[in-house]
């Protein structure tokens, strides 16, 4: 749903790999990597691209929701991202009060941002 998005991160390392093994359950890896303060360009098929780089600035929380062909791919997320050091902010269910078929879940990742995958399919 987005070209890209770039956001500012306090400990590249521990940021980089939180979310390439949280989202390694859609298979996201690094297309482009530059020095920390440039960033890394991570992408699963390289129609879109999430990029981060290190900063001390602090920077606003920000809620980024990743789309999922198949709700186990949801479930794989969320278990990969508590595995990689995220905080539960919702385990993978249900969420009819968006839509019937809003299947999703969420993990705050290590700066404080709202991650969430989502699938819309039905079971």
């Amino acid at each position: 749903m987005f070209d890209h998005v770039k956001f500012g991160v306090r400990d590249y390392a521990a940021s980089k790999a939180f979310y390439l093994q949280a989202l390694a359950p859609i298979g996201v890896s690094v297309v482009g990597e530059g020095e920390p303060s440039y960033g890394a360009e991570l992408s699963a098929g390289g129609e879109s691209s999430l990029c981060l780089f290190e900063t001390t600035e602090t920077p606003a929380h920000l809620h980024i929701a990743f789309v999922a062909p198949r709700r186990e791919q949801v479930d794989a997320f969320h278990r990969a991202a508590l595995a990689a050091g995220g905080r539960d902010n919702g385990p993978p269910g249900l969420r009819p009060k968006y839509h019937p078929n809003y299947y999703a879940a969420f993990v705050i990742d290590p700066d404080g941002h709202n991650i969430e995958m989502v699938c819309h399919a039905a079971a």
